[in-house]
């Protein structure tokens, strides 16, 4: 909620109500703050964004980034800024942790620098505890907001150059979206754009639908609309971005009404736009729809992220899945006959409550017979808040001794899958100039394996032919055809 000392209007005949009408204000009521102090300092004020998690944050950060952008600040990416704004997450406690011990560093900052203003964001904030901490022994942070609020960022930020007090709104739930703001994309070629927004499977070990809320999706046409503009302004990839994609359309009013493979379709007809990607896929919601939509486009990258989780049936029944070892298979299957090609990850978790040692190699034998490209393994971290922190926890030991076979087993199949298209030659859209060799650019082929091979920084953002002459593990060299 935000604090009662900032409630009151200062000028509320010139506000506007509606948004983003009303942002724009801020924005252009901060951009003349920011000038004033500019002329007192005799500098240009700095910005830092920090991401902490998932790609929904980092998707938030451009937005971030591109409303500071807008009212002056010149973004960097040292916390030695006049403006620091973390960007949360919450899945694991150690994360929390990770925040305040770099608070402490800015507080440093802060007490060579006064006028610099901190800030946190993000799924953390959505935690009552949390706030009641910062407000107690973190009283030099200035502004504190959630995850339902990003876009008014240029109107708190008003607020606490106005008051120079601790700001805070917390909002437990939205229905309101607002997309049309300023955005500093990383990428001039590719970009994220968000389909909806919460979660509703309350998997026992997660914390996120207790901070991100329920789900929600956005207007089809409005999603339709935002991927067009970026086609015109060059983007050519976009990344479909929600907690579990799968389940787009829920809450949508009836003249509206619009499934994920509906959508998806839709997208992939938009003309200039070479390639769609995806995440998160929940397995107990993916159709047969959705696999035929991706099997017909050819801009429809090839490549899935299914978490599995676990192989266990009883553990998926205590992780809440809603889906069991054999009817995960047989997704499997069907998506491998329609697509042989297709690249598909994971992720997995060791260790989770009531684990055994059989209910362990039940997943191993998903990773045998599945042959993912890669795996984003996991021990359980216990999350206080969610229903699996109550249940009888598997011994540390026998834990990371679980974990180390399976790293080892998924690191041979993901080997040998990634392996599979040497010598053939694909397409690759060029990322960057090659971080240790500059005499290399980096991309990506559709599948999202990663290619290496001799060119220039002017193929950043082009697609382009390369030979795949060698895999080294997860990655390929290459020469461009």
């Amino acid at each position: 909620m935000l604090n009662s000392e900032i409630r009151e209007n200062k000028n509320p005949g010139a506000v506007p109500e509606t948004e983003p009408e009303r942002q724009y204000y801020f924005i252009r009521e901060c951009r003349n703050i920011v000038k004033r102090k500019e002329e007192e300092l005799g500098r240009p004020l700095t910005a830092c964004c920090v991401t902490f998690g998932c790609q929904m944050n980092a998707r938030d950060s451009e937005k971030l980034r591109g409303i500071l952008e807008e009212i002056g600040y010149r973004n960097t990416d040292k916390e030695e800024a006049d403006l620091v704004l973390y960007n949360t997450c919450t899945v694991r406690e150690n994360a929390n942790t990770k925040v305040y011990g770099r608070l402490g560093y800015l507080h440093s900052l802060k007490d060579k620098n006064p006028h610099m203003i901190i800030g946190l964001c993000g799924c953390m904030m959505q935690e009552q505890q949390v706030v009641d901490r910062l407000r107690k022994s973190f009283r030099f942070v200035d502004l504190i907001f959630g995850t339902h609020n990003v876009y008014k960022l240029a109107e708190l930020l008003y607020h606490v150059f106005e008051d120079q007090g601790m700001v805070v709104d917390i909002l437990q739930k939205t229905e309101q979206v607002v997309e049309e703001l300023p955005t500093d994309r990383k990428y001039f070629f590719k970009s994220g754009v968000n389909i909806m927004y919460g979660c509703n499977n309350f998997c026992s070990y997660c914390i996120v639908p207790y901070v991100r809320g329920r789900e929600h999706s956005r207007d089809p046409e409005e999603i339709l609309c935002e991927i067009r503009s970026l086609v015109r302004d060059g983007v050519r990839e976009v990344m479909l971005l929600g907690q579990n994609v799968n389940s787009y359309g829920k809450g949508l009013p009836e003249d509206k009404s619009c499934s994920f493979a509906r959508l998806l379709e839709q997208i992939a007809q938009i003309e200039g736009l070479d390639r769609v990607r995806f995440m998160t896929s929940h397995p107990k919601d993916l159709s047969d729809d959705l696999i035929a939509v991706m099997a017909k486009y050819p801009n429809i990258c090839r490549h899935l992220h299914l978490p599995l989780q676990s192989g266990s049936t009883e553990i998926l029944k205590k992780m809440n899945r809603r889906y069991t070892k054999d009817s995960y298979l047989a997704l499997v299957g069907r998506i491998r006959e329609a697509m042989p090609d297709i690249s598909l990850t994971t992720d997995i978790i060791v260790g989770f409550p009531g684990e055994t040692e059989e209910d362990f190699q039940e997943t191993m034998d998903v990773v045998r017979r599945v042959l993912f490209d890669s795996a984003f393994t996991f021990l359980y971290s216990r999350r206080s808040g969610t229903p699996a922190a109550d249940m009888e926890q598997v011994p540390e030991n026998v834990m990371k001794d679980r974990f180390d076979r399976l790293l080892a087993l998924v690191q041979k199949t993901g080997r040998e899958q990634t392996a599979r298209f040497e010598g053939r030659t694909m397409d690759v859209l060029v990322e960057q100039v090659n971080e240790h060799d500059t005499s290399l650019v980096t991309g990506r082929l559709d599948n999202n394996t990663v290619v290496h091979f001799p060119g220039t920084a002017d193929l950043i953002g082009q697609i382009v032919p390369v030979h795949l002459d060698v895999c080294q593990g997860f990655y390929y060299m290459g020469t461009r055809v």
